[in-house]
Parts: structure tokens; C-alpha cells; sequence
């Protein structure tokens, strides 16, 4: 086929997520037809440097023919079995193994799902299960925050904190939210030390507004990824910690952007010393080759789960999915034996971190941000009062747009512009990503102009 038949096809039977059909029916969409490396193709041959690894999940890039061996070879053995009924298969079993030696210490459990969005409807129903044998039915509210994003499911939708997905669907009763540590956003006159106090003292204030005995978790992500990578201020998780040590509470953490070495450690948790009770993960997992999501559980739930006795009545079809546990455990080996974390932490994450930092200079920039393997940058119209260029934060989509020009993936939030490229990517290369999102900037100003 053609393109205009490829996309005339688009229009009239693909439905795209978290999109604006009448604005995709006359724009029409971009068709990616191979990618190698760090870089993406389209179907007119432009290639891309891809600044969001897929959508934060191709971390070790689209070269890695070892794990699509290891999906091949499980398809022609066993292309599918289900962990019903007492059964099992031996790649669901071994990548269980090895995720309990990666995962933060006391998580030695895990219960597997097709997507994030599935680990984080599982939490739900965990979480219920684990305060029903402990006799503590009423503890039924689970805390989240403002901006956050679990998913989209009707679970994961209530559980985030988007204002635009709740207009679209009635959201779970049970679920509350709270400030997230937005600094630039939403920081004001404060300092950003203080106001990350005063964002985790929210959680505070939530759980005695709420009364302690009727809280049962409060989830995040370590850092908010699709909600803008909001870095929290320093003395955001240290305060949070101290606020959950008071009471009875399960702390979920939502590592499905940030695990697998984003932060330059196995997990956001590792990076900011916090014990879950439940973590949610999915994407990089299998380097986005086959989906596979899932939920770690810590010993203290997971105790308390299996020996209580009686059947814990939730499953999915493709739960262990024996082909996605291959590539799980394909990807696992190659994150270790080559390095890869230890790479982004020592080398590449600090480089990142010095060259993207040079873009704050730029007239339209109001404040840069990254950690690890992970950026933002702020569009603003005037940097001394952080005011946006209009109140409809139009100014991301151009910049989107004049990267794709200059042959680079960013992503808009707004107007906050981030970035989450491969983990194998060199210094090399983000060179020319800082480049590119350079004359982006420019491009940008001229348009907005």
C-alpha cells in the first residue's frame, strides 16, 4: 500500500488513544516503519532520534534481536498457557525468581498483568483483600495525587489525577487526591525546600481530614512522568516517609516509567530509599518487545494474603504469559550483564544532566529539570513570573512540532516539554538531542513571536 492509502485506512478504522479524532482526520497521522538504535523511521524516510523511548519503555533501544530471539523460541515451545488452576510455566516462574533479586529489598512477590494499568486495578483489589484479613474493612480510602497518571482503565484513570480523563468517565468514590510537589507550577513564593515539606505535609493534613483508621494506601510515582517529570524538591519523600511512619498505611509506589533503570538504579524506590508495601511496574520490563505488567508485593502483604486462607478472586487471561516472561527475563539479563544502569548512573545520566541544564539559558525556557535518564524543560513567555505564553499552554504542541522538523521525539505536557531517551543512548547522541531541542526552542520562539 501507498501512504495516502495507509493513512486513508487510519482514519477510517484506527482508533488512536488520547487523541482528538477531528484534528487527526485532517492532519492525518505519522506512520513509524522501522527503528534501529536510539532512532525511529518514518514512512518518508526521516529519522528520528527518539528523546521518549517509544512511550518510556524501549530502554535498551529497538536493536536487541536477544530478546526477540527468546519471544521466538517461546512461541515455537509454548506459545501460551494461562496460571489458572493450579498451573504455571517455567519462563513465568524464573522471571518471578529474578525480579524478586532486582526489586527493592522485602519484595520477594509478584502478580503479573498484560499493562500498568492492570497492576494498578490489581493494587486496588489487593489492597482490599489485605485490609479484609487483617479485620479492618473499613480501611478503604487510597490517597493519590493531583496531575498523576496510573493508568487508564477505570481504575488507574480514578487512581491518577487528571482533571481532562475525570471530566470523562465517573471516577471511583474511594480514591482522593492531594497537591502534588509541582515546584514551578505551583510552588509560588516558597523556596523549593520548603515547599516540598509542604507538599508531603498535604498528605498529613488528607489522612487526618480522612481519619487514620479509614486510610488504607497512598500511591505516586517517585517521579510524576506523564503528569510532566515533577522531580520532587529534596524534602518531599524524606517528609513523606515520616508522615506514612505515623500511621497504618500502605505506600504504593508506581515504577512503571521509573523502573529498570531510569533514575540510574534498578528503581525510583532504590533512588529515594523507600520500602513499598506494593509496586506497580510494567513498560521496560521487556524493553516494550511484548506487554507485560505487574505488581511487586512486599512480604507483609504478601503474608498476609497467602496465609489467610480463601481464594483471592482476580486474574487475567495473559497473567505470566510464558512469550512476555521470556522477554522479561531476556531484558533483565542484558540490563545486568552489560551494565546498562550503572552506565546511566556514572556516565551518561551526569552528562545529560550538564548538557540539558545549558538549555535554561534560552529565552523561552523557564526552568530545566532531569535526573537519570529523564528531562523536562519549562516553555515560558516571561521567565521572572513564570507566565505562559496562553492560558491554553499552545506553546508545548509547537515545540513538539519543530522538534519532529529537526529530527528529534519530544513530548508536550502543556507547555512542559520532556524527554526520556534510551538508556543505551551515548554522549554522542545527547549532544545531538541538546542540539536539536535547541533549534526546536528557536523554531519556537520565531512562531509564538
Amino acid at each position: 500500500m501507498n501512504k495516502s492509502q495507509l493513512l486513508q485506512q487510519d482514519r477510517d478504522h484506527l482508533l488512536h488513544p488520547f487523541t482528538d479524532f477531528h484534528d487527526l482526520g485532517k492532519q492525518g497521522t505519522r506512520v513509524i516503519t522501522n527503528a534501529d538504535g536510539a532512532y525511529i523511521t518514518d514512512i518518508d524516510g526521516q529519522r528520528m532520534l527518539d528523546g521518549m523511548s517509544g512511550l518510556w519503555c524501549c530502554n535498551l533501544g529497538y536493536s536487541r534481536n536477544e530478546i526477540a530471539d527468546a519471544i521466538y523460541e517461546q512461541l515455537r515451545t509454548l506459545p501460551f498457557y494461562n496460571s489458572f488452576f493450579q498451573c504455571t510455566t517455567i519462563p513465568s516462574i524464573e522471571l518471578a525468581d529474578a525480579l524478586s533479586e532486582v526489586t527493592p529489598e522485602g519484595m520477594n512477590n509478584v502478580f503479573f498483568t498484560g499493562s500498568g494499568s492492570e497492576a494498578n486495578d490489581t493494587n486496588l483489589r489487593i489492597i482490599r483483600r489485605y485490609w479484609d484479613l487483617k479485620g479492618q474493612p473499613e480501611k478503604r480510602i487510597v490517597i493519590s495525587r493531583q496531575n498523576a497518571y496510573h493508568g487508564s482503565t477505570i481504575g488507574g484513570a480514578s487512581l491518577g489525577g487528571m482533571s481532562g480523563m475525570h471530566k470523562q468517565f465517573q471516577s471511583l468514590d474511594y480514591i482522593t487526591h492531594i497537591q502534588q510537589p509541582y515546584w514551578f507550577g505551583e510552588g509560588g513564593d516558597m523556596s523549593p525546600e520548603e515547599f516540598g515539606v509542604h507538599a508531603a505535609r498535604c498528605l498529613d493534613e488528607k489522612i487526618q481530614e480522612l481519619g487514620p483508621d479509614n486510610v488504607a494506601a497512598f500511591i505516586a510515582e517517585p517521579i510524576q512522568g506523564a503528569g510532566g517529570v515533577i522531580i520532587p524538591p529534596e524534602t518531599y519523600w524524606p517528609e513523606v516517609k515520616k508522615v506514612l511512619a505515623q500511621y497504618d498505611i500502605l505506600l504504593v509506589m508506581d515504577e512503571v516509567i521509573f523502573g529498570f533503570g531510569r533514575t540510574g538504579e534498578w528503581f525510583g524506590s532504590d533512588y529515594y530509599g523507600l520500602k513499598p508495601d506494593l509496586m506497580t511496574f510494567a513498560k521496560a520490563v521487556t524493553n516494550g518487545y511484548f506487554p507485560l505488567g505487574g505488581t511487586m508485593v512486599s512480604d507483609r502483604v504478601a503474608e498476609v494474603i497467602k496465609s489467610k486462607g480463601g481464594e483471592f478472586t482476580h486474574g487475567y487471561t495473559y497473567s505470566a504469559h510464558p512469550a512476555a516472561c521470556m522477554a522479561g527475563l531476556a531484558t533483565l539479563n542484558i540490563l545486568r550483564n552489560e551494565k546498562i544502569i550503572d552506565n546511566v548512573r556514572d556516565t551518561t545520566g551526569p552528562y545529560l544532566a550538564k548538557r540539558w541544564a545549558e538549555l535554561a539559558d534560552h529565552p523561552i525556557v523557564g526552568e530545566t529539570r532531569s535526573l537519570g535518564m529523564v528531562g523536562a524543560l519549562e516553555l515560558v513567555k516571561d521567565k521572572s513570573s513564570r507566565a505562559r505564553f496562553d492560558d491554553d499552554c499552545t506553546a508545548g504542541g509547537v515545540c513538539r512540532d519543530m522538534s519532529i522538523k529537526h529530527g528529534l521525539v519530544m513530548r508536550a505536557t502543556g507547555d512542559t516539554m520532556i524527554i526520556a531517551p534510551p538508556l543505551i543512548i551515548t554522549t554522542e547522541q545527547v549532544d545531538e538531542l541538546v542540539e536539536k531541542a535547541h533549534r526546536a526552542l528557536d523554531d519556537t520562539a520565531k512562531a509564538l513571536a
